[in-house]
């Protein structure tokens, strides 16, 4: 019998991934307009950026709620559901 597969779109994702693929789809300046957080704003990395919200819950939550928002729209775009 298959085990059942979790709906849960963030699992299996590393943080880095999600900042990868929002930096991918937006760019540090549109990403800092989003969350404006200085990290995203002021000489960006992915590196200095995942020390930052690694320590800073309510950062992190942004950073995967727009993950989540984004995943959202193109899998409508793509023709899922």
């Amino acid at each position: 019998m298959d085990e059942p597969t979790s709906k849960d779109p963030l699992e299996g994702k590393t943080l880095e991934m999600l900042l990868n693929e929002l930096v991918a789809d937006y760019g540090w300046q549109e990403l800092g307009e989003m969350i404006r957080i200085k990290c995203f704003n002021e000489n960006p990395s992915i590196k200095s950026s995942l020390t930052f919200l690694r320590r800073t819950p309510w950062a992190r939550g942004k950073v995967e709620r727009l993950w989540l928002r984004t995943y959202r729209r193109k899998k409508r775009v793509i023709g899922g559901k």
